[in-house]
């Protein structure tokens, strides 16, 4: 199992000034070198509190000039608010900074906001994640770009500096709804999720999905997938428990309010069926409900809690990669940071 930390740059209700609230993500991101963490990734998101890293190649170049072996992930680009060509820059010139360590991670994108404040619709969101990928890919198989879709038409342009080689083999693709998760599977790419639905579940409608897909396509056997949990780790059971009752549904709340997860927004956006139907579902179940549910599939508890955790997850899911989570709502640096070292110290041996 490798496993990756996931920075997110939430600033839980802006109760931080930004100066401190970076400091707090690039603090995070010097330790998972050191801890044995096997990659960084960075979210890209804008705009808001709930996660405002606007360039994730950006803040991992830094990271790549801080560390020596760490693998860096951009968790994701978000194709449909990039054009195809500078993604393809970013991600090269990234490799070249970091001595061929970075990972190409590519999303769709759920935040009405974000698509706003690009002014971009998003009933096209499938139709320019699918364009963009297969530019991309190409692009730094190759070391030029061209396209000839609706949304993103390229002539023929060189990629400055080259390739050092392309991303195929290093590549991953959030796939949260079905489309997402076929469309994983026909790239070729590594398939990653949030934890968010019990694994029975998440076997049966999306993973079998996306074996089954990637097999007819490309004829051999699927990478293992990566779930991403909210991460709270602690000798003691009961801080542990009080803990991620606050924290994690602190962040739940934020979740569903960013992406309006109780409205019926995305009834009849083309591409977010899957999303329209979840909301139905969730507004039945209620808020409270919900939340306690979400906030059980995390990764919280005692290092044989999590441990205990993690192994029921790979009997229902077989092998899997892990992005853990360190710091979100209100928990504090120290807080996340020894969270993080008790992990990186108790559970990541049991799982190498």
């Amino acid at each position: 199992m490798k496993t990756a930390l996931q920075l997110i740059f939430q600033n839980y209700e802006g109760r931080r000034d930004d100066t401190d609230h970076v400091r707090d993500e690039v603090r995070l991101a010097e330790l998972a070198e050191p801890l044995g963490f096997d990659a960084v990734w960075a979210v890209e998101h804008h705009f808001t509190d709930y996660a405002a890293c606007p360039d994730n190649a950006q803040f991992l170049s830094y990271v790549a000039a801080r560390t020596e072996k760490i693998k860096l992930g951009t968790a994701a680009f978000i194709l449909p608010w990039n054009q195809p060509l500078r993604v393809a820059e970013k991600i090269v010139l990234l490799d070249h900074l970091s001595g061929g360590r970075a990972m190409l991670g590519m999303g769709r994108g759920l935040s009405r906001i974000e698509f706003d404040g690009f002014g971009y619709d998003m009933n096209e969101s499938r139709a320019r994640f699918d364009e963009a990928s297969r530019m991309i890919l190409d692009a730094t198989d190759k070391g030029y770009i061209e396209g000839d879709g609706p949304y993103f038409p390229q002539p023929k342009t060189d990629i400055r500096p080259r390739p050092l080689r392309g991303f195929r083999d290093r590549m991953f693709a959030i796939g949260m709804s079905p489309d997402s998760v076929e469309q994983a599977a026909r790239l070729g790419a590594q398939l990653t999720v949030f934890t968010q639905q019990s694994w029975e579940t998440f076997a049966e409608n999306s993973l079998d999905r996306y074996r089954t897909v990637f097999r007819q396509t490309h004829g051999n056997e699927p990478p293992p997938p990566v779930t991403a949990d909210l991460l709270y780790c602690c000798e003691d059971a009961a801080e542990a428990s009080a803990a991620c009752a606050k924290h994690m549904a602190e962040y739940f709340l934020t979740v569903v309010q960013h992406y309006e997860i109780f409205t019926d927004k995305f009834k009849g956006l083309k591409g977010y069926e899957s999303y329209a139907s979840g909301s139905e579902l969730l507004n039945a179940v209620g808020l409270e409900a919900a939340c306690q549910a979400y906030v059980s599939l995390q990764s919280g508890g005692t290092p044989d809690q999590i441990a205990e955790t993690l192994e029921r997850r790979r009997e229902i899911i077989g092998d899997f990669d892990h992005a853990v989570i360190a710091k979100y709502g209100s928990l504090r640096l120290e807080d996340a940071e020894r969270s993080m070292r008790l992990y990186a110290d108790k559970v990541l041996p049991r799982f190498r």
